[in-house]
């Protein structure tokens, strides 16, 4: 997950979503700190479950980000107060538990879904919008 993060790095741009999907302990906090990694951010990034919206802003890293845990919300109406569309405009913004925003996920997302495999391994499942099918191609 974490090489992968990286890879994503290299072709992320403000004004992209990276959605994942996946259950507890699947990788989706791993892949993000890959992204975060790359992107120039020195040490361990936290998980945002507590706080919700993590930001990382230049010099910290080479591109805003905001990475976003919405685990704990309830209802996608709580998303609202966020204003997550707000961070589209200067950051990149990756979203853990992006179910939690019901049909509000941007359609120009890139959904990546994690799953278990029977024998202990991963499965990623891409769901690529035009927005990056050449960049994927290039991963």
């Amino acid at each position: 997950m974490l090489d992968l993060g990286q890879r994503l790095a290299v072709h992320a741009r403000i004004g992209d979503v990276i959605a994942l999907y996946g259950g507890l302990g699947a990788g989706k906090t791993t892949l993000a700190r890959g992204i975060l990694e790359a992107l120039g951010l020195e040490g361990e990034a936290p998980s945002p479950s507590f706080a919700i919206v993590q930001p990382y802003d230049v010099p910290e890293v080479r591109l805003p980000v905001a990475h976003v845990d919405l685990y704990r919300l309830d209802d996608a109406r709580e998303a609202d107060e966020l204003a997550l569309g707000d961070y589209l405009m200067d950051s990149l913004l990756i979203i853990e538990w992006p179910d939690r925003l019901g049909d509000a996920l941007w359609p120009h997302a890139l959904r990546l879904t994690i799953t278990f495999d029977p024998d202990g391994g991963r499965r990623l499942t891409a769901d690529v919008p035009d927005a990056w099918t050449e960049r994927w191609s290039q991963l």
